[in-house]
């Protein structure tokens, strides 16, 4: 058995939950710790490795990506991991290579990568809102897997996720913004214009499937219906498809603070803190 192949089976293995039912808050808060330790094991690989990664979320509103992205980053060192999430195109970018704007935040040695959507965009939103002519969507799916086989000839390691949510538990998700004033600006008028057009975005998503699940280039779909173990399954699954080692430095010791000689603090009544609210 190869070293890579070993190191991606203990990774399958070490981090898999044995139960499927009943996942509660602490349990699920327990799984997620064990996961996010082992991401900070495998930034430390990617770093060492020089390798760069880039990962695709994508998936209709609400689905969850935004959630796992967070997740994935919460522990994470943001020079090595960072999350790209353009907004809409402007006049230049309108004009140039469909490609261009996604290239150029694509990883270097030591970097992975997070598309918060991606190019996909003109498959979906930008096909079934009009944003682009079904010119433009012909020549996407035929440039789109060269694109990516490309990106892997470099030797970019691309991961590509499509989260899947019914229409009843996007319909919740999607009250739940609306009833909570902190979530409400996750809301926006494409979002709310996406509803009335399900069918339109299931027959898009269909044909992208059908054009771009490449066996160089796979999407994984990730059952989204329960975020909690829509994160841990698609953590989990991120971390087998990369073979890492442990490189976790040892822990170092504090030598003692030096005793201050000459120097003198300057009186605390010339600082200005912050108001003591809570």
């Amino acid at each position: 058995m190869s070293q890579d192949v070993a190191l991606k089976k203990r990774n399958t293995q070490e981090l898999r939950l044995t139960p499927k039912a009943g996942l509660d808050k602490k349990e699920y808060n327990k799984a997620l710790e064990k996961l996010q330790t082992e991401l900070v094991r495998l930034q430390g690989w990617i770093v060492h490795k020089g390798l760069r990664v880039v990962v695709l979320f994508e998936g209709r509103d609400a689905a969850g990506k935004g959630g796992v992205i967070k997740r994935i980053t919460q522990r994470m060192n943001p020079r090595v991991c960072r999350v790209v999430a353009l907004g809409t195109p402007n006049e230049r970018e309108r004009t140039q290579w469909y490609f261009a704007r996604y290239v150029a935040h694509l990883p270097s040695a030591g970097e992975m990568v997070l598309y918060d959507r991606s190019w996909y965009n003109r498959a979906g939103v930008e096909r079934v809102m009009g944003f682009c002519t079904e010119a433009e969507t012909s020549e996407f799916f035929r440039s789109c897997p060269e694109f990516e086989y490309m990106l892997m000839r470099e030797g970019i390691i691309l991961i590509k996720y499509w989260f899947s949510v019914s229409d009843e538990e996007q319909e919740r998700r999607f009250k739940d913004r609306i009833d909570d004033p902190a979530k409400r600006w996750k809301l926006s008028a494409m979002d709310l214009e996406s509803r009335s057009r399900w069918i339109e975005y299931s027959r898009a998503k269909d044909e992208m499937f059908a054009r771009t699940d490449t066996k160089q280039s796979p999407w994984y779909v990730v059952d989204a219906d329960d975020k909690r173990r829509a994160r841990l399954n698609c953590i989990h699954h991120l971390l087998s498809l990369i073979p890492h080692r442990d490189l976790t430095p040892e822990a170092p010791v504090l030598a003692p603070r030096a005793k201050a000689k000459s120097y003198v603090r300057p009186p605390i009544e010339t600082q200005t803190f912050v108001p003591e609210i809570y």
